[in-house]
């Protein structure tokens, strides 16, 4: 999986040692972190592209992100599309847990899901809360989730 900085340069490292030099650097300044793990996706024809964001906030100090993009033509109905946008977080905040844990670092994974019944997003939300709660991690939905409804879209070209 290849993780790019915002201004496009590409993480060397594996995701796992880029992220725990990035608590490292961050805390031996100082920073107290928080980190918030959310995907977006936009589909255009036949393709479907997913960008997954690791978005690294510094209490009261703005913050920087690593960045994932993956095109798929499998084609989705949008409650599948919107598990898998959770499902790719998941993988992301399951791989890196136990550097958050070592580290005290707080985690939250992001669902661009609208908590607005009338939004057809909201079809997959129950799903999405029980499987990102289930497997331990804090949640949150739009509008609160700006990980994936900020960050991550803008990231879908």
């Amino acid at each position: 999986m290849q993780w790019r900085k915002f201004n496009g340069d590409p993480v060397e490292l594996p995701i796992f040692q880029a992220v725990e030099a990035a608590i490292h650097r961050e805390t031996k300044q100082g920073y107290r972190l928080k980190v918030c793990i959310g995907t977006d996706s936009q589909v255009k024809g036949k393709e479907t592209e997913f960008a997954t964001v690791i978005v690294f906030l510094r209490e009261g100090q703005g913050g920087f992100m690593f960045i994932h993009n993956e095109k798929t033509r499998q084609p989705f109905t949008i409650k599948e599309r919107m598990l898998m946008e959770v499902s790719k977080s998941i993988e992301v905040a399951y791989e890196l847990c136990p550097l958050f844990t070592q580290y005290d670092v707080d985690m939250e994974v992001h669902a661009d899901i609208n908590t607005n019944p009338q939004f057809k997003s909201n079809d997959a939300l129950r799903e999405a809360m029980g499987y990102i709660l289930g497997m331990g991690f804090a949640f949150k939905a739009k509008p609160e989730a700006f990980a994936s409804t900020s960050c991550a879209n803008k990231m879908v070209n």
